[in-house]
C-alpha cells in the first residue's frame, strides 16, 4: 500500500509539553492539511502553572503561548479561525476579553467562552484552530 503525500499527512507541531517535571500525553499543536489545531493553553511561567497574577497577565500570558505555537506551525494569529476559551471565573470575562482584543484588533475569529472548573489551578485556558495553507 502507497503512503499518502506528504502534506496529507498531519504533522505534530513543538516540543513535548512538561509541567511540573511531568510529560503530558498531548501534542502543543498539530498540522492537518491546511489546518492547525492548538492545545488548550493554560499559563505557564517557568514549567509550571501560572497559579498568580490577575486575569489580564494570565490572559497575555496565554495568548503568547498561542502565539508562539502558531509560528512553529508557519501561522499567526491573524490565522486563527475559532477559539474557544474557558475562564474558571465569570468576573473575569472583561478583564480576559479586553486583552483577547489587543491580541486580535481586526476580523477576530469565531469565539466560544464557557465558565468551568480548570483542570490545572489557574483562571484562563485557550484552544485555537488557524486556517493556514501550506
Amino acid at each position: 500500500m502507497s503512503q499518502p503525500p506528504t502534506s496529507r499527512k498531519k504533522q505534530v507541531i513543538g516540543q513535548p509539553l512538561i509541567i511540573n517535571g511531568r510529560r503530558l500525553s498531548l501534542s502543543r499543536a498539530v498540522r492537518a492539511g491546511d489546518m492547525v489545531y492548538v492545545t488548550g493553553q493554560v499559563p505557564l511561567k517557568d514549567g509550571a502553572p501560572m497559579t498568580e497574577g490577575s486575569i489580564e497577565d494570565q490572559t497575555r500570558v496565554t495568548l503568547d503561548q498561542v502565539k508562539a505555537i502558531l509560528d512553529e506551525a508557519g501561522c499567526g494569529l491573524g490565522d486563527v479561525i475559532k477559539a474557544m476559551v474557558w475562564l474558571r471565573d465569570r468576573a473575569d470575562f472583561p478583564g480576559f476579553n479586553a486583552v483577547y482584543g489587543e491580541y486580535f484588533p481586526e476580523e477576530p475569529p469565531a469565539r466560544s467562552a464557557v465558565i468551568s472548573e480548570l483542570l490545572v489551578d489557574v483562571r484562563v485556558e485557550v484552544e485555537v484552530v488557524a486556517y493556514s495553507p501550506q
